[in-house]
């Protein structure tokens, strides 16, 4: 028996296009209207706080630079919050994924910017490190 599953037109297909930039466009229209998103294809807001962390002007992905101002305010953007100082705050209200920005974020695979997260999510696309990247732990000796 055949599904519609089945009958779907290939991801190539015009009708798949359309959908995948209608899908797009919904997506960017409502993160940059509400997160200030950069649409960089591999979202990690849950475990941000729900602060995008590539509005950061050095597109830190794993925690602040180190420069944040005693004010709480970025050193490259004085005027600024920091996105870190947000992302910290942010993240103590949302409990559960509270212990999310404790963990060490694959860095941008920026082949997947101006892409969907949402489709790369459900295909998996958002799941590969860049090459060269070892993950916390892999590569390590034996001592």
């Amino acid at each position: 028996m055949t599904t519609k599953l089945d009958r779907r037109p290939p991801a190539s297909a015009p009708e798949a296009k359309g959908f995948r930039k209608a899908i797009l466009l919904v997506e960017r229209g409502t993160k940059e209207a509400i997160w200030d998103c950069r649409m960089c294809g591999q979202c990690i807001l849950h475990s941000t706080g729900l602060s995008c962390p590539m509005r950061c002007p050095k597109s830190l992905r794993n925690g602040p630079c180190g420069g944040v101002l005693q004010n709480g305010n970025c050193e490259v953007l004085p005027d600024q919050p920091c996105v870190w100082v947000q992302a910290w705050e942010g993240s103590r209200r949302l409990p559960l994924w509270r212990d999310h920005m404790e963990h060490v974020q694959k860095p941008v695979d920026w082949r997947l910017q101006e892409t969907s997260s949402w489709e790369n999510l459900l295909t998996g696309r958002d799941r590969h490190a860049p090459a060269g990247w070892l993950a916390a732990g892999e590569g390590d000796r034996e001592r």
